[in-house]
């Protein structure tokens, strides 16, 4: 796919690779400028935020492959500073409805993935958010930044004596790609990475055997991360049951138990 952009002329055009890198010595130059001009139309405080760590820019930038969002590394950008951490990097606090049983899944974007739980037989809730990450209350354009090292996951409320977790391991597996590093599809970014996240031992010893068998099957290395569920922040109310009620669009997709259609993910 052609990319051709306002940029200097040193740039070429290029039909290798959808995505430009800030790491090209002749970009940087340019961006660097152009950080420049913007600080000076603005008067500047201590309060001023940089033109790299605005999440809004960030965001923007992310969407050309110009920003952070795909940062691959383990350690966020201000997890040292951070003096609201502990809360975020706490466990999850709140507790399913008696009899029930919570289990978080990230697995890419939470829509689809919300929708393959939704129509799975003994979950009885689901609801999409963020967690991992270092930030109290995120928002959807926070975690967009790159910067914050949420995940996007789907909490999962299922009754065990009518759906084990073995099922649900099942669904997580066939609904992603578990081999690519923070990455489904042309969604990029350490918030669509693959993992689950516990609440039990049995589901850490069940996640581990199941991850387990499901290397033998695969000819590539799972990078699905295996780790206790931290504190839930449930996404905006836009983004729950997105597919289902019909999105953007409007083309609402079954939700009702057993449906085997096509989950198709539109913005």
């Amino acid at each position: 796919m052609l990319l051709k952009t306002c940029l200097p002329s040193t740039v070429t055009t290029t039909a290798t690779s959808p995505l430009i890198s800030l790491t090209k010595p002749s970009l940087l130059p340019f961006f660097q400028n152009i950080g420049k001009k913007l600080s000076s139309s603005f008067p500047h405080t201590s309060e001023t935020p940089s033109l790299y760590s605005s999440p809004k820019m960030n965001s923007w930038l992310n969407k050309l492959g110009l920003g952070f969002g795909a940062r691959t590394d383990a350690t966020p950008m201000d997890s040292s500073s951070s003096s609201s951490s502990a809360i975020p990097q706490g466990p999850d606090d709140e507790i399913p409805a008696p009899g029930q049983q919570f289990a978080q899944f990230g697995a890419g974007c939470f829509w689809g993935v919300e929708l393959a739980f939704q129509r799975v037989s003994g979950v009885t809730k689901t609801e999409v958010g963020y967690s991992q990450g270092y930030l109290h209350n995120p928002t959807y354009e926070d975690i967009c930044s790159g910067t914050t090292f949420h995940s996007e996951v789907v909490r999962v409320q299922y009754d065990p004596k009518e759906c084990n977790f073995d099922t649900l391991l099942d669904v997580f597996w066939d609904r992603h790609d578990p081999t690519t590093l923070n990455r489904q599809g042309n969604d990029v970014g350490t918030q669509y990475r693959s993992g689950i996240y516990f609440y039990t031992p049995e589901q850490e010893k069940a996640a581990l055997e199941s991850r387990d068998r499901q290397q033998k099957i695969l000819n590539r290395n799972i990078v699905t991360e295996i780790l206790p569920a931290k504190k839930f922040y449930r996404a905006e109310e836009y983004h729950q049951q997105y597919l289902a009620k019909g999105g953007r669009f409007g083309f609402r997709q079954s939700s009702e138990k057993g449906c085997t259609d096509p989950i198709r993910c539109y913005g």
